[in-house]
């Protein structure tokens, strides 16, 4: 596996080539019984363990949010054609590291760089969205089939930034548009 590109080397349309381009495996198509316990659980920042240790190799946690699925009963799962094992997920089993913006207000298109190194644009299908409550915001991006990535504070920061530079009147909440769709980003 390629290690990922760098997102500030990068131009919007390029990061919609790369992201059109990547092929995952398809887990939603995938039904093997259920064998038990991966022993792996992705920390609420991100970190991956096996067996109480960190997961030390970037490609062998790429490799395995390949294969990640987001169950109906809101359970994690590692998923091959032969064998699904379930995996613990504290929070988000994403971290949003990087942004980069191109446009403004409506003509805005957003990337994200996730701690696996997918690239993701926001969109209809790949929406922002913010839980939490007004002082403790927990800002999300949707990354595919249920999985989501936490945005991260630094990250949501210049998002916030970006949206109150544009916000019109004072009174309204703050919102961002990226690839023609609007985001609130006040908790919803």
């Amino acid at each position: 596996m390629p290690p990922p590109p760098d997102i500030e080397t990068l131009s919007l349309t390029d990061i919609a080539r790369l992201v059109e381009e990547r092929r995952l495996p398809p887990v939603e198509q995938w039904d093997p019984a259920h064998c038990g316990d991966s022993e792996m659980r992705i920390a609420a920042d991100g970190t991956w363990f096996h067996q109480g240790s960190p997961i030390g190799r970037k490609e062998m946690v790429r490799l395995f949010s390949t294969i990640l699925r987001h169950e109906p009963d809101g359970g994690f799962v590692l998923v091959t054609p032969v064998e699904k094992l379930s995996i613990e997920v504290e929070d988000a089993p994403f971290i949003a590291v990087e942004m980069t913006s191109e446009g403004e207000e409506r003509d805005r298109r957003l990337a994200f760089r996730l701690n696996t190194g997918d690239l993701v644009m926001a969109d209809a299908e790949h929406r922002l969205s913010v839980r939490g409550t007004e002082d403790e915001p927990r800002p999300y991006l949707h990354v595919r089939g249920g999985l989501e990535a936490l945005i991260a504070r630094s990250v949501y920061y210049e998002l916030a930034r970006i949206a109150i530079d544009e916000q019109t009147h004072p009174d309204e909440p703050p919102v961002l548009w990226s690839c023609g769709e609007r985001f609130a980003l006040t908790p919803q």
